[in-house]
Order: C-alpha cells, then sequence, then structure tokens
C-alpha cells in the first residue's frame, strides 16, 4: 500500500496563496498519475488537477486553471500544488490522490490511493 500524506493548508485571506504537499511512502509506482480533488462542506468531491509523473503532462479543473500549478518532484515522490489568487469558493479539503496509469482521469472512483486531507479556508 502506497500511503499519501498532505500538507500546506491553512487559511488565508482572498487573493492570498498557498502551496499543498503531498508525499507518497511505501512501495511507489514506475509509472502513474498523482492529482489533486478538494470537496467542501456539503458537496461531491471535485477534481482540481492532475500530473502525470512521467511526463508532467498537468490538466486543470477551469475553475483553477491560470490560477493553479501542478507539479511533481519525483526524487521526494512528492506532488505540489500551488493555489494563488485564492476565493472563498476554493475553500475545501483537498485531497491528493494517485493511480497506477499514464491516463488522465477526472472522476475520483479511477484513483487508488488517497490521503487524508489538509483543509484549505479562504476568508472574503
Amino acid at each position: 500500500q502506497v500511503q499519501l500524506v498532505e500538507s500546506g493548508g491553512g487559511t488565508v485571506q482572498a487573493g492570498g496563496s498557498l502551496r499543498l504537499s503531498c508525499t507518497a511512502s511505501g512501495r511507489t509506482f514506475s509509472t502513474y498519475v498523482m492529482a489533486w480533488f478538494r470537496q467542501a462542506p456539503g458537496k461531491e468531491r471535485e477534481f482540481v488537477a492532475s500530473i502525470s509523473m512521467i511526463g508532467g503532462r498537468t490538466y486543470y479543473a477551469d475553475s483553477v486553471k491560470g490560477r493553479n500549478t501542478i507539479s511533481r518532484d519525483n526524487a521526494k515522490n512528492t506532488v505540489y500544488l500551488q493555489m494563488n489568487s485564492l476565493k472563498p469558493d476554493d475553500t475545501a479539503v483537498y485531497y491528493c490522490a494517485a493511480k497506477p496509469s499514464l491516463t488522465y482521469a477526472s472522476n475520483y472512483e479511477a484513483y487508488n490511493y488517497w490521503g487524508q486531507g489538509t483543509q484549505v479556508t479562504v476568508s472574503s
């Protein structure tokens, strides 16, 4: 089992920035995709961004495109989500996820491993 641990969440004012990190421990994959999802209170889990750990291809939800940047450091088995120009609508628990595949997926069912989540709160 691969374990994913998120960090970097917190409370910021609208317009501020946060950088989330997700580090994988245990057995890692030779080729896999990692992604960020978020879930606001009372809402379904929502895709944010993904990155292939080999080729570095990225995908973003329209709601965060231009404001968020996903990146990875394979040597550290870590993926990052740089969030800028944060809005109150970005408030959610952010989850790191991974799947042993080279293909993009925006549905949470496609991902095999999940972190515990980190809270991001954006105040007005």
